[in-house]
């Protein structure tokens, strides 16, 4: 199987880049609600998140996502890795190593020059978990809680 992919930053939606992420996202979360042209647009377009993908070099085909998103705080810029996800056609040939490093590269960048860079990760995802271990990622000894009485 060959590596050749480049990771690219999206900057505006187009109807391919739709068709992907509505393709990939069933792989990352059975729960996700359907994902619409207009959100999508809108995740793109803030100014807060660098939306990147693995672009097969051969045809462009998109082999993998990765969202930077990133919240100025009054401590400092702060960046978290979201919606990591490889097509499972594509898995093991570095494709998520490579979002996940350019992720950081951008969060350590000049312009944004992040505090930190976190992802959370369920348990039961070993290999991932062990892929951002392996990429200088530490578990943390925190909390993570989440707030249930929000409307949906």
């Amino acid at each position: 199987m060959s590596n050749h992919y480049r990771i690219v930053r999206i900057d505006s939606i187009t109807p391919e880049i739709f068709a992907a992420f509505s393709r990939l996202l069933p792989q990352l979360s059975s729960s996700a609600p359907p994902l619409t042209y207009d959100y999508l647009s809108r995740v793109i377009s803030s100014p807060h998140n660098y939306v990147f993908v693995a672009e097969a070099s051969a045809d462009s085909d998109i082999l993998g996502t990765l969202t930077l998103t990133t919240a100025p705080t009054i401590t400092g810029v702060r960046a978290h890795i979201e919606d990591v996800v490889v097509d499972s056609a594509a898995r093991g040939r570095g494709v998520g190593s490579a979002l996940i490093m350019e992720a950081v590269r951008i969060a350590n960048s000049h312009e944004l020059r992040a505090m930190s860079v976190d992802l959370t990760s369920r348990p039961e995802r070993v290999e991932a978990n062990q892929l951002y271990q392996k990429l200088g990622f530490q578990k943390r000894g925190t909390n993570v809680y989440r707030y249930v009485g929000l409307d949906s």
